[in-house]
């Protein structure tokens, strides 16, 4: 169910700020000022032009970013599992969350249902990812208003994270985990893998938000600096399609997680009549800067209760579905001991005509860190998508930066800025 933060407040904008959007007059006397991509809160890869009266902030028109990854462009290139290489790099805050959306989609549009064992997996490792993206978000919010120690607080704990990455997938950043029908190898040791996740949840984890919530929530200066800024009423919210803490810090009761289930966020998800994880949804009236760090705060405790019910009931069986799908790279065990499985692995990386996928187009998506990342998949049947368009949360979101910040200090461009937690790379396509 979902429950409301702070819910004695009101969405309060800068009383300075109303004025301005209420009774400026352009007189024409502007100075525009490059804000980024060298400035530190822009992360060498985001620039705003601002038009400047005074220090408020007249006008102000993003640019979408310098990496010119062609992300989409190169889904016609690459097959359903090497696509995966691409997706991991959008979000490279939670990598893990993007290679899980991505074949989430892939399977959908084959007919594919994953096994127990695989969804329980990819459950935990999805709200590891978005403990992993919201920490980075709130310790570079608090840094980038000079709480340095609350972006050490957020940093450290995520080294655990990278180690738990490394350990299932031998790579620490770009996991690049999933495969069709299941993930790229089932875990090195379940027990090995247990034991890394609690001492993560439960030794690492709530010391690390009981000093930011400490260092944070009743900081004069940073509380000052986010209140009352960078407001989203709840109708503009919808109205500029925000998702994500974003949207439920301005009180709009949405996450794909519930409304539209899928994983373990779904009754009956191993076909035996297993209830779904429980948990609750944060929400904030306000829809402030402030409102969006503790809507993030939250939300990290209710991923530990998510990661907590499951942890030690993960399901016996494969990871992969190799029995009812053709579609899908056997093990290695199968590879070097059968000839079907030789014949099929020659055919899906060989000579790519294990790829029957019908000819369809389907959109899927999932609740990541930031919104709702969704995947549209056009497909003529062949060994790769004919077409494939993303619907990163980044790109949405950036498109708010106008909206939130007109009106406000040159300031506040950094405060709002952080609390919409931009990823470039989701950014051009």
């Amino acid at each position: 169910m979902p429950y409301t933060l702070r819910p004695e407040q009101g969405l309060t904008p800068d009383a300075d700020t109303t004025e301005y959007l209420s009774s400026h007059v352009d007189t024409g006397d502007r100075w525009v000022l490059n804000f980024g991509p060298q400035h530190p809160a822009t992360h060498t890869t985001l620039r705003l032009v601002l038009e400047l009266d005074g220090e408020r902030i007249a006008r102000c028109t993003p640019h979408i970013g310098y990496l010119h990854s062609g992300f989409e462009k190169l889904g016609e290139h690459l097959d359903y599992n090497q696509y995966v290489t691409i997706v991991s790099r959008m979000n490279y805050l939670s990598p893990v969350s993007n290679d899980i959306a991505w074949h989430g989609a892939v399977e959908a549009l084959f007919g594919i249902d994953i096994t127990p064992r695989c969804k329980v997996l990819r459950t935990i490792m999805a709200e590891i990812g978005r403990i992993q993206d919201h920490l980075l978000c709130i310790g570079a919010a608090g840094l980038d208003l000079g709480a340095f120690t609350a972006f050490l607080y957020g940093f450290n704990p995520r080294e655990k994270i990278y180690d738990l990455c490394d350990y299932i997938s031998g790579q620490r950043f770009h996991p690049d985990w999933t495969r069709v029908g299941g993930l790229m190898q089932d875990l090195p040791d379940e027990e090995t893998f247990k034991r890394m996740v609690k001492s993560f949840l439960h030794d690492d984890l709530p010391q690390a938000i009981k000093d930011i919530e400490g260092l944070l929530n009743r900081n004069r200066i940073f509380v000052d600096r986010t209140q009352g800024v960078g407001v989203l009423t709840r109708d503009e919210a919808v109205a500029w399609s925000a998702t994500g803490p974003i949207a439920r810090g301005s009180g709009v009761v949405r996450d794909l997680r519930k409304d539209e289930p899928y994983l373990c966020y779904q009754d009956n998800w191993d076909g035996e009549g297993a209830e779904a994880v429980k948990f609750s949804v944060p929400v904030c009236e306000d829809g402030d800067v402030y409102a969006r760090f503790l809507v993030r705060i939250e939300e990290v405790k209710q991923s530990v209760k998510i990661i907590d019910q499951l942890i030690d009931h993960i399901p016996g069986g494969p990871v992969d579905v190799f029995a009812d799908s053709k579609m899908v790279k056997p093990a290695k065990s199968q590879v070097y001991g059968s000839i079907e499985g030789l014949i099929q692995h020659f055919e899906l990386i060989m000579s790519n005509r294990g790829w029957e996928p019908p000819v369809a187009e389907l959109y899927s998506a999932q609740e990541t860190a930031n919104g709702e990342l969704g995947y549209y998949i056009v497909s003529d049947g062949g060994p790769r998508a004919w077409r494939v368009s993303t619907r990163p949360p980044s790109f949405i979101n950036y498109q708010l930066m106008p909206k939130l910040i007109e009106g406000h200090m040159l300031a506040d461009v950094v405060a709002v800025l952080g609390s919409l937690n931009i990823v470039a790379a989701e950014l051009d396509r």
